[in-house]
């Protein structure tokens, strides 16, 4: 059997669907949670539903890991069995350790073509991007112009959400500039975003609604005139939020693709439950 002239691979924050996965052929790397004494692969050990109804009566709160150099280099050496290159797109090096393991497991691969890509995002921001990246390859480019193409559309990516609480992100350290807002969490709803690979804050909103009505806003100003607008939103166990995002969206624009998605557990550990949020960019 003849090998792929590019696979793409990406890491579980990167949020996509089953569906997505297989339409693509995307080959996603599990990050891990690490709870009550158990090391669980995500969306592996514990699904989504699992996670959020455990949550609430859990005492301690679930860690979260990059897998080991070692680790990846296994993932890699799989994939590489049926692929003449790689192309991966990670989770932001801000916000993980993930980028750090991959070059290295990346490196045990020898002279084998593996390109590395940090997407500067997460969530659905990076799961748009492997997509995109699996659509480039699947036009027959080679393994440097796939991602080349990629990095091309990390200053493009948005990624906008709404947080019940930031208490998660503010015990799991990944709160970036929005620590400020910490003293004041419990009176208001932050709209946070990834800029430079960071969270950080772009409004405060006395209520989630109110605070919701103001992303979708700024979102949709952003859209109106655009073309090719590729899209996704994500929420926390909050599916009636994320539908009424998704039938206003496309009310005002025509998105050439909009993924809607649970929060995967190693993102729902780092940010907590109710959160809804948007990834898009425009071409």
């Amino acid at each position: 059997m003849s090998k792929r002239k590019v696979a793409i691979v990406t890491d579980s924050v990167a949020n996509l669907t089953p569906e997505t996965i297989a339409e693509h052929d995307i080959y996603v790397i599990p990050q891990i949670l690490n709870w009550e004494g158990q090391s669980l692969l995500d969306q592996i050990d514990i699904t989504t539903t699992e996670f959020y109804a455990r949550l609430p009566q859990s005492k301690d709160l679930p860690k979260t890991s990059q897998p080991s150099p070692g680790q990846f280099t296994e993932h890699f050496m799989k994939v590489a069995e049926g692929a003449e290159s790689i192309v991966a797109v990670f989770v932001s090096s801000a916000l993980s350790g993930t980028i750090q393991s991959a070059h290295l497991g990346a490196q045990a691969m020898g002279d084998y073509p593996i390109e590395i890509v940090d997407s500067r995002s997460a969530s659905l921001g990076q799961g748009l991007m492997a997509v995109a990246a699996a659509r480039h390859a699947a036009e027959g480019h080679d393994y440097r112009a796939v991602a080349e193409h990629v990095r091309g559309l990390v200053p493009r990516i948005r990624v906008m959400f709404v947080v019940d609480t930031l208490e998660y992100l503010h015990k799991g350290g990944r709160i970036g500039g929005a620590k400020r807002l910490v003293g004041s969490m419990l009176s208001i709803k932050p709209v946070l975003h990834i800029e430079n690979g960071q969270i950080e804050p772009l409004a405060s909103v006395r209520t989630k609604s109110k605070a919701i009505a103001h992303m979708l806003e700024i979102i949709l100003g952003e859209m109106q005139g655009k073309q090719n607008i590729h899209a996704g939103i994500i929420h926390a166990g909050v599916p009636q939020d994320a539908e009424r995002i998704r039938e206003q969206i496309l009310a005002a624009v025509k998105p050439q693709e909009l993924l809607v998605n649970e929060l995967t557990p190693v993102l729902g550990a780092n940010v907590g439950p109710g959160i809804v949020g948007m990834g898009y960019y425009t071409e």
